[in-house]
């Protein structure tokens, strides 16, 4: 009798343990009750009554994301692609998410689908590829509407990959290549033009500086030759001055006169006047050098 009221003890002490629960971080416990909805469990510690609660889910707060396989779409202008999208969603009421939908990753799946066609099916095929935020934001709000009563929240819908027909990805990297190569052309035709430019204003300053340098050396020269002969006329006139100053005679300003006729007469003029005053004074030189050597005949 006493081993089987010590192995019921133990058996108890068994069961209170095995229904003592501890709920981690960012995890919530839906409790039914004879299997109605009890309560929701958070964080702590907690104990279950043993065969009458029954934890029917674990639920993960924390946000999550998921990533649907890639769907087949119809834009306006009749383009079938393949668009696939990443959700990213967290469970705000464990309740509504544990009854309110069965599976409700694939309730969001194909809700995610269906809405990917709508809004596509509104766009053409150049609006789809330039228009993803505005889907994204589309989407997240149908989305976040739709699956509120479910307890999940919505908080951003991504297009990951758009993937457009063969013929059109060829037209579309032709197209490509022929803006690069127009964009490459511009920028060699802008690069060539603005050598030519430089080259022009290279030529241009070079010419200015040469022109300043040959004027600068003008007149350079012609102040020198200005000086040179300011100096000469300063000379000529300060020899005028001593020679007024010394009140010269008669005999040597004929003889000033003589040494300017001998200059006159070097030989390169082919007619020569000589003015009367100049001849006076010839003749009385040549009186004078009678008188001086009269035996010479």
């Amino acid at each position: 009798m006493g081993y089987i009221l010590g192995g019921l003890i133990i058996l108890a002490f068994l069961v209170v343990i095995s229904n003592i629960k501890i709920v981690p971080q960012a995890y919530a416990y839906v409790i039914e009750r004879l299997g109605a909805y009890k309560g929701t469990w958070n964080v702590g510690f907690h104990f279950k009554v043993p065969f009458i609660d029954k934890i029917s889910r674990r639920v993960n707060l924390k946000e999550q994301v998921v990533d649907f396989e890639p769907q087949a779409v119809i834009t306006k202008d009749n383009v079938t692609m393949h668009i696939d999208t990443v959700v990213y969603f967290q469970i705000t009421d464990p309740k509504l998410y544990t009854y309110g939908v069965e599976r409700p990753m694939m309730a969001i799946e194909n809700l995610t689908a269906t809405t990917l066609r709508n809004i596509i099916g509104d766009l053409e095929l150049d609006e789809t590829l330039t228009s993803r935020d505005t889907v994204n934001t589309k989407m997240r709000a149908i989305l976040d509407e739709a699956t509120d009563p479910w307890g999940i929240k919505i908080n951003r819908v991504e297009l990951k990959n758009i993937i457009p027909p063969r013929e059109i990805q060829d037209a579309m990297e032709k197209q490509m290549k022929a803006e690069r190569e127009r964009r490459e052309a511009i920028l060699r035709a802008e690069g060539e033009k603005k050598s030519a430019v430089l080259v022009a204003e290279g030529e241009k300053e070079s010419a200015i500086l040469r022109a300043e340098a040959e004027r600068e050396a003008a007149i350079r020269q012609a102040e020198g030759e200005a000086e040179a002969i300011l100096k000469v006329q300063k000379a000529r006139a300060e020899g005028i001055r001593m020679i007024n100053e010394a009140n010269p005679g008669q005999a040597y300003l004929t003889i000033k006169s003589l040494e300017a006729l001998e200059k006159v007469a070097d030989g390169k003029a082919t007619k020569l006047i000589i003015p009367s005053e100049i001849q006076g004074i010839a003749g009385l030189a040549a009186g004078i050098k009678e008188m001086v050597s009269p035996g010479e005949k």
